[in-house]
Protein backbone atom coordinates (compact mmCIF):
# COMPACT_ATOMS: atom_id res chain seq x y z
CA UNK A 1 0.00 0.00 0.00
CA UNK A 2 1.50 3.26 -0.88
CA UNK A 3 1.94 6.10 1.10
CA UNK A 4 0.42 9.07 0.10
CA UNK A 5 0.75 13.15 2.11
CA UNK A 6 -1.35 15.87 1.29
CA UNK A 7 -0.04 19.39 2.00
CA UNK A 8 -3.34 21.37 1.99
CA UNK A 9 -4.22 24.41 3.98
CA UNK A 10 -8.36 23.48 3.39
CA UNK A 11 -9.62 20.84 6.13
CA UNK A 12 -12.51 20.37 3.43
CA UNK A 13 -10.09 19.38 0.46
CA UNK A 14 -8.09 17.32 2.96
CA UNK A 15 -10.99 15.55 3.79
CA UNK A 16 -12.27 14.67 0.26
CA UNK A 17 -8.60 13.56 -0.88
CA UNK A 18 -8.38 11.42 2.10
CA UNK A 19 -11.72 9.72 1.42
CA UNK A 20 -10.77 9.45 -1.65
CA UNK A 21 -7.48 8.06 -1.83
CA UNK A 22 -8.24 5.71 1.35
CA UNK A 23 -11.14 3.90 -1.07
CA UNK A 24 -8.36 3.24 -3.77
CA UNK A 25 -6.32 1.35 -1.33
CA UNK A 26 -4.04 4.17 -0.24
CA UNK A 27 -2.53 4.82 2.82
CA UNK A 28 -3.02 9.04 3.33
CA UNK A 29 -1.61 11.05 5.92
CA UNK A 30 -1.63 15.06 5.82
CA UNK A 31 -0.41 18.36 7.21
CA UNK A 32 -1.93 22.20 6.63
CA UNK A 33 1.06 24.08 5.42
CA UNK A 34 4.24 24.05 3.62
CA UNK A 35 6.62 24.19 5.78
CA UNK A 36 5.35 20.94 8.40
CA UNK A 37 4.91 19.56 5.15
CA UNK A 38 8.80 19.91 3.75
CA UNK A 39 9.56 18.41 7.16
CA UNK A 40 7.26 15.40 7.18
CA UNK A 41 8.46 14.18 3.25
CA UNK A 42 12.06 14.36 4.79
CA UNK A 43 11.44 12.40 8.06
CA UNK A 44 8.66 9.96 6.60
CA UNK A 45 9.24 9.84 2.66
CA UNK A 46 6.33 9.21 1.13
CA UNK A 47 5.41 7.43 -1.70
CA UNK A 48 3.63 10.85 -3.55
CA UNK A 49 3.17 14.64 -2.22
CA UNK A 50 -0.34 15.92 -3.30
CA UNK A 51 0.76 19.84 -2.84
CA UNK A 52 -1.90 22.56 -2.74
CA UNK A 53 -0.66 26.33 -4.15
CA UNK A 54 -2.12 28.25 -2.08
CA UNK A 55 -1.43 28.59 1.03
CA UNK A 56 -0.12 30.52 4.11
CA UNK A 57 3.59 31.35 4.85
CA UNK A 58 5.29 29.20 2.11
CA UNK A 59 3.38 28.33 -1.03
CA UNK A 60 3.26 25.12 -3.44
CA UNK A 61 5.75 26.27 -5.77
CA UNK A 62 7.88 27.01 -3.07
CA UNK A 63 7.86 23.71 -1.42
CA UNK A 64 7.89 21.85 -4.39
CA UNK A 65 11.15 23.67 -5.50
CA UNK A 66 12.40 22.91 -1.96
CA UNK A 67 11.76 19.13 -2.28
CA UNK A 68 12.57 18.29 -5.52
CA UNK A 69 15.63 20.56 -5.21
CA UNK A 70 16.99 18.16 -2.31
CA UNK A 71 19.12 15.16 -3.04
CA UNK A 72 17.13 13.30 -0.14
CA UNK A 73 13.41 14.49 -1.39
CA UNK A 74 14.07 14.35 -5.21
CA UNK A 75 12.68 11.33 -6.02
CA UNK A 76 9.24 11.67 -4.06
CA UNK A 77 7.00 12.68 -7.26
CA UNK A 78 4.74 15.84 -6.47
CA UNK A 79 1.24 16.14 -7.82
CA UNK A 80 0.26 19.76 -7.50
CA UNK A 81 -3.78 20.58 -7.09
CA UNK A 82 -4.84 23.85 -7.26
CA UNK A 83 -8.10 26.52 -8.17
CA UNK A 84 -4.69 28.48 -10.23
CA UNK A 85 -6.09 27.55 -13.72
CA UNK A 86 -3.53 29.76 -16.48
CA UNK A 87 -1.63 27.67 -18.45
CA UNK A 88 1.87 30.02 -16.71
CA UNK A 89 0.44 28.56 -13.12
CA UNK A 90 0.86 24.66 -14.63
CA UNK A 91 3.97 25.70 -16.82
CA UNK A 92 5.74 26.93 -13.55
CA UNK A 93 4.33 24.12 -11.59
CA UNK A 94 6.64 21.85 -13.48
CA UNK A 95 9.11 24.07 -14.05
CA UNK A 96 9.46 23.68 -9.77
CA UNK A 97 9.04 20.17 -10.61
CA UNK A 98 5.80 18.65 -10.28
CA UNK A 99 5.30 15.56 -11.95
CA UNK A 100 1.52 16.87 -12.48
CA UNK A 101 -0.91 19.40 -12.60
CA UNK A 102 -4.55 19.04 -11.93
CA UNK A 103 -7.01 22.20 -10.78
CA UNK A 104 -9.79 22.01 -8.78
CA UNK A 105 -12.42 20.87 -8.93
CA UNK A 106 -10.80 17.44 -9.26
CA UNK A 107 -11.96 14.55 -11.45
CA UNK A 108 -11.66 11.32 -9.26
CA UNK A 109 -10.74 9.32 -12.81
CA UNK A 110 -8.48 12.14 -13.89
CA UNK A 111 -6.65 11.95 -10.07
CA UNK A 112 -6.58 8.35 -9.76
CA UNK A 113 -5.17 7.89 -13.27
CA UNK A 114 -2.53 10.44 -12.86
CA UNK A 115 -1.83 8.70 -9.71
CA UNK A 116 -1.52 5.15 -10.96
CA UNK A 117 0.74 6.20 -13.84
CA UNK A 118 3.32 7.65 -11.00
CA UNK A 119 3.01 5.03 -9.10
CA UNK A 120 2.22 2.07 -10.95
CA UNK A 121 1.77 -1.22 -8.50
CA UNK A 122 1.88 0.93 -5.41
CA UNK A 123 -2.08 0.97 -4.75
Amino acid sequence: MANILIIDDSPTDVRVFTTLLERAGYHVDSVGNAEEGIERVRAKKPDLVIMDVIMPGMNGFQATRTLTRDPATSNVPIVMITTKSMETDRVWGLRQGARAFITKPVNERDLLACINDLLPNAA
